[in-house]
């Protein structure tokens, strides 16, 4: 069954860059799947109330809420019984008051990949030997920038972002591309956030290096020999509203966001849609004490699923988590996955934030 899991996986990639529309759905999807467990036990709604390292990603305009001279965010997860493997980085630097900076690095990869394309001789022999491996990966790197602006409370941030993406030795691609975010915190319980991801539509150049051998194995098996050729990733907006309220005055509260995803690829299987734009909500739900102790939970990836009497229900996929703040560091948990609850495993993921000030001998100027 991992054998056959792992061929699916490789022969979606093939399809993916294969096809020959410019725009497909999905494109360059593995940047929808979110980092942090903060953010995923929340499911995903956090564009208005992000803020630190992780903003990087998720708005950057939520950057200027970093208030440490370094901002570090490090997360592990895996997916489909561990073959599929999810790695952030992410660091962020308060220039001054009114701006900073931060970098972004994602990697999504499924590894060690069985290449059976030399497996039968011309003879029509098995040859075992003949089997090797390779890994399919996706690499994504942002550079964010966010400043305050004059209108008080409003903050514009942007990212450029380069994408390189692998399939062994058969084929490769780089994307560029560019996102914009803006907060607006009218006090400190009510906040409001837009992100437009891929604002300029990102363009992917595939490169396909097939040797002889394996365009052989192609055409004698059916299957249509790639080309070189261009993948868009067109826009998508998200808007986001935060609220948070106080439950007495021991420090605990209670605070809630709604997102609403619109993707501009075409009809998507979401509860609201068009034949160009589809709308996908979801919601997320803390409780937390004195910011040291916060329970999560929300809901996304709502759509109707049909039966096989031809009949239609909603499924929806919860999402849980914990996060703990103990001085500079910042451990949080979710209990998630990258899909409808009804056809993905969830997973456990853990994700580490540490906050830290500028070092003190990094302060320290010596007289020549």
């Amino acid at each position: 069954m991992r054998f056959y899991l792992i061929v699916c996986i490789a022969s979606c990639s093939f399809m993916s860059f294969g096809q020959g529309s410019l725009a497909p759905k999905y494109s360059n999807e593995f940047l929808s799947i979110g980092i942090g467990a903060e953010a995923l036990g929340l499911s995903n709604a956090v564009v208005a109330q992000t803020t630190g390292v992780n903003s990087g990603y998720w708005n950057p305009a939520g950057l200027t809420k970093t208030n440490k001279w370094l901002d570090i965010g490090l997360m592990h997860s895996e997916y489909f019984a561990g073959i599929a493997k999810y790695d952030y980085l992410g660091l962020a630097h308060q220039i001054d008051e009114k701006s900073a900076v931060g970098l972004s690095v994602i990697r999504f990869a499924v590894d060690d990949i069985p290449n059976t394309t030399q497996l039968i001789d011309n003879e029509g022999r098995i040859d075992y030997d003949k089997i090797t491996t390779f890994t399919a990966a996706d690499y994504a790197f942002l550079l964010s920038y966010a400043r305050t602006t004059k209108v008080p409370g409003l903050s514009v941030g942007g990212n450029f972002k380069v994408i390189y993406r692998k399939v062994g030795d058969f084929a490769k691609s780089w994307g560029f591309g560019l996102d914009a975010g803006v907060t607006y915190e009218k006090n400190e319980r009510l906040k409001f956030g837009a992100v437009i991801r891929d604002v300029t539509s990102t363009f992917n150049a595939w490169i396909f290096t097939l040797d002889d051998q394996t365009k052989e194995v192609f055409t004698l098996t059916g299957n249509e020999i790639p080309r070189n050729g261009l993948e868009l990733t067109l826009p998508r907006i998200i808007l986001g509203t935060y609220y948070k309220q106080p439950l007495g005055k021991k420090g605990i509260y209670v605070s809630g966001e709604l997102d609403l995803d619109m993707t501009t690829d075409g009809k998507r299987n979401t509860i609201l849609k068009t034949n160009v734009v589809s709308f996908d909500p979801h919601i997320g739900i803390a409780f937390g004490f004195k910011e040291l102790v916060t329970l999560r939970g929300g809901i996304s990836n709502m759509q109707y699923i049909k039966n096989f009497d031809d009949s239609k229900k909603l499924t929806i996929q919860p999402n849980i988590g914990i996060g703990l703040h103990i001085k500079a560091v910042y451990l949080d948990y979710a209990f998630t996955d990258i899909g409808d609850a009804s056809t993905a495993l969830y997973s456990h993921v853990i994700s580490l934030r540490l906050a830290l000030n500028k070092p003190k001998n990094a302060a320290v100027k010596t007289d020549e």
